[in-house]
């Protein structure tokens, strides 16, 4: 019953990936591994989400 009540209530968004960029700067103050731009991200991607992780959606995004 509490899931189902979760799913009406709960309403999805809408994730859009409008560019992929990586700041060598800001990555180098949080990150000790070399990062790169995001693998699984393209631009004019679009995700839709409700309380958890849209599959196939970069956990590191």
């Amino acid at each position: 019953m509490q899931i189902f009540l979760r799913e009406l209530i709960m309403k999805k968004v809408k994730i859009a990936v409008l560019k992929t960029t990586l700041d060598k700067e800001l990555a180098s103050e949080y990150e000790t591994e070399e990062l790169t731009v995001s693998p699984m991200l393209k631009a004019d991607q679009i995700f839709y989400a409700d309380y958890s992780k849209p599959d196939k959606f970069y956990n590191k995004a």
